[in-house]
Formats: structure tokens, C-alpha cells, sequence
């Protein structure tokens, strides 16, 4: 039995310009111990797709329209507020995009690091407090008995992600959700954020969910990726296929993005136009005006996951008909 299994999950916004379909039936599994990669750009539904997980979407405007998240047994998108705060920070927990917002300014590191253990594992202040310095080392905060005090803006942005990622870890979840940890990041710090993430899972046993849009990032961190574009799945596989066989054409331009992939002084490659308006109905595959293997057929049929091989699902008309 999987450790989440989210199946049919669609969450709409609601606003005076129309209605947002963000996610538009998603379904996926993840196993214990296994790291799950969400790619796509941006607004294709990544975050929010997690973020109905947790029960973070603002209602109203979102509202989740149908769906299932059983994790462990329990329904997430249905259980007691109750239930779920006894879930949500204890064993899940979340590293957001941004840790300069997602900090407190007027509260101590400290603080805001021993409220998880204060709230879930009752214990002591001076407990926390040793688990918190324990763990501010664990993620390579140097003289963490002194730092542990800090504000937040007397963090440089890599020591924010780490205190992001210390507090997140510090009641050893099950499943971590990781929502572009890396993105504001300079390459050096990136690398040791990723590294940093592997051995802490590897530590604890835990799950990751890993949210990009850089398919480079996925390549040496995720066991299997799924593709999002327009709120739904466009293809998914274990992470060794995606990048050596891909069948989708979304999937294959996100792989020619990839500037270090392009020949040296040759024109990187750009996907050409805008995603999709999504409060406006789609007709057919919505990535078909931006794809250029799109033919007629593409705009007048729904496409919708189909396994071309063993544990390798994709959505394209064309490549289920075996013309691509």
C-alpha cells in the first residue's frame, strides 16, 4: 500500500474573471522512502497541486472540486481539522519557495524551530531547544548554539533555505514536500542544498516530493518524475526513461530548454508561445498550439494518460496512435 495515494484531484479557483481550473485531475502514487519529482512550468499546477495536499489553499478562492489524498489511511482533503493538524508538521512537512517570506522577521530562529517539537512532541523548551541546535548543525549552520538566536535577516538566503529545511526535518516526517527549494539560489549553494536534502532522506527514511521546473534538477535526485502542464499529468515514469526516452512532446522541449544539453554557441532553445489561459475552456490537447508534431486531431480530442510501457504513462494523440 503507498504511502500518499492522491487519485482524481482537481482544486479550482474561483474569481470575478472566471473560474481557474489549476488542477484538473491529478492522480499519482508515492511509495515510503521514494522521491517523486513534479515538474513543468510555471502555473502548470505544481505547487497547488501540493498545496491541496497540506490543506493549504485560501477557500475562497480555491476550492477542491473532487479528489482523494490517503495518506497512511487517512483522506487529507476530508479528514477533521483536528486530524490534519496532527498530520501536517509532524509527518508532513513542507520547504517553501521562498524562506525570506515564509520566516517570521520579528521571532528568533529559535523560536520558530522548537514550535513544531513544542506543538507535536510536548516536550520541554530546553529539549527543543537541544534538538533545534542538534539539528541547525545536521543541515551545516556553523556555531548553531550562538546562530540559533539570529534573526532571520541575519541569514544569508543559502542559511534561510537550511533553517527552512532544519525546521521542516526537526520532527522527522514521513513525507517531505519540497516546493522549488533551490530556485532563488546561486548554483554552488543549489548543489549543496540538493546533496544536503539526499543524505537527510536517506538519514530519516522519508519520502520527497520535489517541486521544479528544471528537469536537470531531477536527474540525480528523483527515482521517478511526473510532467505537469495546464493542472493535468502529461507523462510519468521512473526518471532514467524520462530523460532517455521520453515520449511526450512537452516533456521533450523541457529537455531542450536545458541550456546545458545545447551544443556550444548554438541558439538555446525556447518553447515557443504562452501556456494556456486556464478559466478559459481547452479544446483538445492544451499544449497543441505551442507543439510542433500538432496536427488537427490534436485540437478536437481530449487526450488522457495512457501506458505506452511498463510503469511509463504519456498523453499525447499522436504517440498513442503511434505516429510519433
Amino acid at each position: 500500500m503507498p504511502l500518499l495515494s492522491v487519485k482524481d484531484l482537481r482544486t479550482w479557483f474561483h474569481t470575478r474573471n472566471g473560474t481557474y481550473r489549476a488542477v484538473d485531475g491529478v492522480s499519482f502514487n508515492l511509495e515510503a522512502g521514494e522521491t517523486l519529482g513534479i515538474v513543468g512550468e510555471s502555473g502548470s499546477g505544481k505547487s497547488v497541486t501540493c498545496y491541496s495536499i497540506m490543506g493549504l489553499v485560501p477557500q475562497p478562492p480555491g476550492r477542491i472540486e473532487s479528489g482523494t489524498a490517503v495518506f497512511d489511511g487517512v483522506d487529507l482533503l476530508r479528514c477533521t481539522p483536528k486530524e490534519a493538524r496532527q498530520i501536517r508538521g509532524k509527518r508532513i512537512a513542507m520547504i517553501f519557495q521562498d524562506p525570506m517570506t515564509s520566516l517570521n522577521p520579528y521571532l528568533r530562529i529559535s523560536d520558530q524551530l522548537i514550535e513544531p517539537l513544542l506543538i507535536h512532541n510536548e516536550i520541554s523548551r530546553k529539549q527543543a531547544l537541544t534538538r533545534a541546535m542538534e539539528m541547525l548543525d545536521a543541515v551545516g549552520i556553523n556555531d548553531a548554539s550562538k546562530r540559533i538566536h539570529y534573526f532571520p535577516h541575519e541569514f544569508s538566503g543559502g542559511m534561510r533555505q537550511r533553517v527552512m529545511i532544519a525546521m521542516a526535518l526537526i520532527t522527522q516526517p514521513e513525507l517531505l514536500i519540497a516546493d522549488e527549494p533551490t530556485t532563488a539560489l546561486d548554483v554552488t549553494v543549489q548543489a549543496q542544498i540538493l546533496e544536503l536534502i539526499k543524505r537527510l532522506q536517506k538519514e530519516f527514511n522519508m519520502a520527497v516530493i520535489f517541486i521544479t521546473h528544471d528537469l536537470g534538477v531531477v536527474s540525480g535526485l528523483c527515482d521517478r518524475v511526473q510532467v505537469m502542464y495546464a493542472g493535468r499529468i502529461v507523462e510519468t515514469t521512473d526518471t532514467r526513461t524520462l530523460f532517455h526516452k521520453p515520449r511526450h512532446p512537452y516533456t521533450r522541449a523541457l529537455q531542450q530548454s536545458i541550456p546545458s544539453l545545447q551544443p556550444k554557441g548554438a541558439r538555446l532553445f525556447t518553447i515557443p508561445g504562452m501556456p494556456p489561459d486556464l478559466s478559459k475552456p481547452i479544446s483538445g490537447c492544451a499544449f497543441a498550439p505551442r507543439c510542433s508534431f500538432a496536427r488537427p486531431k490534436c485540437m478536437e480530442r481530449d487526450p488522457q494518460l495512457s501506458e505506452c510501457a511498463v510503469g511509463h504513462m504519456q498523453a499525447c494523440i499522436r504517440v498513442q496512435d503511434g505516429e510519433i
